[in-house]
């Protein structure tokens, strides 16, 4: 099975309108910068998006929020988007706020074959509303259903040509277990090897969870809020 596509644009041809989408990374970093931007010359609507944020006004899943072309965001941190901001007051957006372990553990457990969970994080408050409740050892805890996707988006550092990928520092946030919780899984890298090139003890997702695998291109890496000191 080749799992190399020559570009974006064609590894995400088959995506259409309803889709639900998970799409990895931390803030802008670890974002799957040539699948998101491919999304949005696309043109796909009407989107079920899962990631812990929608990127900022300009950069990240933020391009999908101007265009339109979100329906519903199940995030846990969307405080950098005013666009994000005025589409949900405008009831444009629905939106599915989650603890931010919750979320990560929600995706995790969806790409483990286990359908649900109970967690103390969120009893008694508006994210336990209409969900199951039990006590364990005379502590409350809410029921949270597992998260899985139609297509997911991941970005690594490096990746072969059987869909084997190496995450670098904040990109591991969500990228691998994203990459689990989908029925199709489309990873980009920035270095695209042969297959026997990476250290097996350095993989973090095994090719079985990937189907489509591209080289990026002209990553900007983006930074949500550059803080610096004046020099000594």
């Amino acid at each position: 099975m080749n799992k190399v596509y020559s570009n974006a644009k064609d590894a995400i041809a088959d995506i259409e309108d309803g889709t639900t989408l998970m799409s990895g990374g931390f803030g802008l970093c670890g974002n799957p910068e040539n699948l998101i931007l491919a999304l949005a010359e696309k043109g796909a609507k009407e989107l079920t998006v899962i990631s812990n944020n929608c990127g900022t006004d300009e950069y990240g899943l933020g391009v999908l929020l101007q265009n339109r072309q979100i329906k519903k965001m199940v995030s846990s941190y969307v405080g950098e988007n005013k666009n994000f901001e005025q589409q949900y007051l405008s009831g444009e957006l629905e939106v599915e706020l989650n603890p931010q372990g919750t979320l990560a553990e929600r995706i995790r457990a969806g790409g483990s074959g286990i359908p649900a969970f109970f967690v103390r994080t969120g009893f008694g408050t508006l994210v336990a509303q209409g969900k199951e409740t039990r006590v364990f050892d005379g502590k409350n805890y809410i029921l949270e259903e597992a998260l899985q996707a139609e297509f997911a988006f991941v970005k690594a550092w490096k990746g072969d040509s059987d869909g084997n990928l190496i995450f670098r520092s904040t990109a591991r946030n969500f990228n691998p277990m994203m990459a689990m919780a989908a029925k199709i899984t489309i990873a980009e890298v920035e270095e695209l090897v042969e297959p026997g090139e990476l250290d097996p003890d350095q993989i973090h997702t095994p090719g079985i969870f990937v189907q489509r695998i591209i080289k990026g291109e002209h990553y900007e890496k983006w930074i949500e809020q550059r803080t610096t000191r004046p020099r000594t």
